[in-house]
């Protein structure tokens, strides 16, 4: 299904540069819905790399290098589609989407953006200059789109940024029913200290002072280095390491490590390699004997970071090498293409919180959708859910 609309004179795209343009005339979009396996292609995954480069905010979890190997582990049977924005022919924005009939636990068919457990984001990719027509022509679709769903739930997304903004205004010039049904906060690194004047704000003397002494215990157990990499070399025994690691400790006993089901550790396995061979990844480990005893996998996505996955050797806590490690980390503050990073970690984490001392605030979204009874009884699910009317984005 695709869904025509126009487009003011926001400039030119050609899949690698946007540039603005007074007298060409506003090129032609078009919303149209895709299987996903139709973009498993080299010249479709070219387009969508090329997206990712020019997406006016960054989500790794939806470049091709995550995604498709989250959809080819987790949606074998297809059930997910890309809904992709294209400005003369072009890629200018996309969004992974399915049709749901379960809402929380309640038999309520909707629209939803795509998100998994290991899927901390669910901004959609779109390319600078496209904001709002991308959301005009998303809402657009799913009127049209008929079908029982009563409504689009956008979970995972930022509660500011361009693509807010660009909502807020695109709900404004047309309003529907709209709700913010959940708001949370993760902890984010985002300071224009360095990496040793933000350390020493963060925490007491008192702790300062015993990581160090913890960190000299551990030197007197063998051979300790701090290895960092953002190569290519060898991503596959890292990621082996890693997985072994995570498996050895808590993830492992509760069976959320990325080794104990089949999908997530092909997952892993074809991410790390994919984040790698795009220059996305950045890989921290300390060693002990050569021995990882701390691992973490960060994204890269200027201006921005995420931290993906970290993991400890439990056998060694006496030492704290997992606060030990994000000590490391913190010298994501003096890269100079990097203005923030985001923990991808729940909230109120009681050990990154204590590090990183901003927050993040994500939110789930509903809007309603179709015509006027569709909307109306989306209305009415809103004063149930929230014990309030519609109100809009917050």
């Amino acid at each position: 299904m695709a869904y025509d609309a126009p487009l003011p004179r926001l400039g030119a795209f050609d899949g690698g540069t946007i540039a603005p343009v007074r007298s060409a005339p506003a090129p032609r979009v078009v919303v149209k819905e895709a299987d996903w396996r139709s973009f498993d292609r080299r010249d479709r995954i070219g387009a969508w790399d090329a997206l990712a480069e020019w997406a006016t905010e960054p989500n790794p979890f939806y470049e091709s290098w995550y995604l498709l190997p989250s959809l080819r582990a987790m949606d074998k049977q297809g059930e997910v589609s890309l809904l992709a924005l294209e400005a003369e022919g072009q890629l200018a924005g996309l969004m992974p989407v399915c049709r749901l009939r379960d809402y929380y636990g309640h038999p309520i068919p909707h629209f939803a953006n795509w998100v998994h457990p290991n899927c901390f984001l669910g901004q959609p990719l779109v390319a600078k200059g496209f904001e709002r027509a991308f959301w005009r022509a998303l809402l657009a679709w799913c009127d049209s789109a008929g079908g029982l769903p009563l409504f689009l739930h956008l979970s995972h997304v930022p509660a500011e940024g361009p693509l807010h903004d660009a909502l807020a205004t695109v709900l404004a010039e047309a309003p529907r029913p709209t709700a913010t049904v959940m708001t949370e906060e993760r902890a984010m690194l985002s300071s224009s200290q360095s990496a040793e004047s933000y350390f020493a704000a963060s925490l007491s003397t008192k702790k300062r002072k015993e990581l160090r002494r913890q960190r000299r215990r551990l030197e007197e157990e063998g051979s300790f280095t701090v290895e960092r990499l953002t190569d290519y070399s060898g991503v596959a025994d890292w990621t082996r390491e890693f997985m072994e690691l995570e498996a050895r400790g808590w993830k492992g006993e509760a069976g959320s490590a990325m080794q104990s089901q089949d999908a997530t550790r092909e997952l892993f396995r074809y991410a790390i390699a994919g984040a790698a061979a795009r220059g996305r990844l950045e890989r921290l480990a300390l060693r002990l004997d050569g021995r990882p005893i701390a691992m973490l996998a960060n994204f890269i996505t200027a201006p921005g970071a995420y931290s993906y996955k970290t993991a400890f050797d439990e056998a060694f806590s006496r030492f704290s090498p997992g606060v030990l490690l994000q000590r490391e980390n913190l010298d994501l503050l003096d890269r100079e293409d990097i203005g923030w990073a985001d923990s991808c970690a729940a909230q109120d984490h009681p050990m990154i919180d204590h590090f990183w001392r901003e927050r993040r605030v994500i939110q789930r979204r509903s809007i309603g959708i179709g015509g006027k009874l569709r909307r109306a009884a989306f209305a009415t699910l809103i004063r149930l859910e929230t014990g309030r009317g519609a109100r809009g984005l917050s």
